[in-house]
């Protein structure tokens, strides 16, 4: 029985983890969600992806079961790395993590690795790692600390503490914060409002942010004017740059070719 299921509304792929009673992952689930993100990739009708999950967990991360039967801690997770996205940097589209409870350990390192966030009230974040003697190499030690304050994310990373989602709100490292039952349709708001924008202007948005996040300003500048970003280029002379203005000035929504 498949742990991931996958529903297309109108060009937002729904990407479910449902594999009770934790959503733990192994290396089976993480290829199988790497599949779920590659067919968001490579479809064209596809613009955004959710990923989310069902019960009380969004994710408990590493599936300790599976540990225990023999899988290795530096087991090979497949090409987009552990749950299919942490390493998936080729991808071309933006995710969004509807956090719909608990996201440990691995699970919260999924959530960090998507775009944007929305948590639902019930949702909690921590990395329980470093008590059971390994460490959140899956996205934690590097994105935490550039998503929150640095010392936070130190006493996260050592300690396991935990963020309630309000403070997370507070934190500004997750996007909206709703009632559980609210989750999914804010979630398909926010891709349904990304959606509308030009699929290639979101794509070298994706690729400029990545590539210039820790860079001065002028280094920023330097990178992106360089041609070394060859999907800003690409955005720059397609046909939608042209057509975005053209529908502007004759008062319709534009009519976005990808190309």
């Amino acid at each position: 029985m498949s742990a991931v299921t996958l529903e297309n509304r109108a060009g937002i792929l729904i990407i479910t983890l449902d594999r009770p009673k934790a959503n733990a992952i192994d290396v089976a689930t993480s290829n199988e969600l790497y599949a779920a993100f590659k067919t968001l990739n490579d479809d064209p009708a596809l613009r955004v992806g959710i990923i989310t999950g069902t019960g009380r967990f969004f994710s408990a991360g590493w599936d300790l079961g599976a540990a225990n039967d023999g899988e290795a801690v530096d087991a090979d997770h497949g090409p987009g790395g552990f749950a299919g996205l942490t390493e998936y940097f080729s991808l071309t589209k933006p995710v969004i993590a509807a956090v719909n409870g608990l996201a440990v350990g691995g699970g919260f390192e999924l959530a960090l690795a998507a775009d944007l966030i929305v948590a639902s009230t019930a949702a909690r974040f921590w990395l329980p790692e470093a008590q059971l003697g390994m460490l959140p190499d899956s996205g934690g030690l590097l994105r935490l600390p550039k998503a929150t304050p640095a010392r936070l994310a130190r006493e996260m990373i050592m300690t396991g503490r935990r963020l309630e989602a309000d403070e997370a709100l507070a934190l500004n490292l997750v996007n909206r914060v709703v009632e559980p039952e609210a989750l999914l349709d804010s979630a398909l708001e926010l891709a349904s409002t990304i959606a509308r924008s030009a699929p290639l202007a979101i794509a070298a948005a994706r690729d400029i942010l990545r590539k210039t996040e820790g860079l001065e300003i002028e280094e920023g500048y330097t990178l992106m004017r360089s041609g070394a970003i060859p999907s800003y280029r690409a955005m720059l002379d397609s046909d939608d740059a042209l057509e975005g203005p053209r529908a502007f000035a004759e008062g319709r929504a534009p009519e976005w070719k990808g190309r």
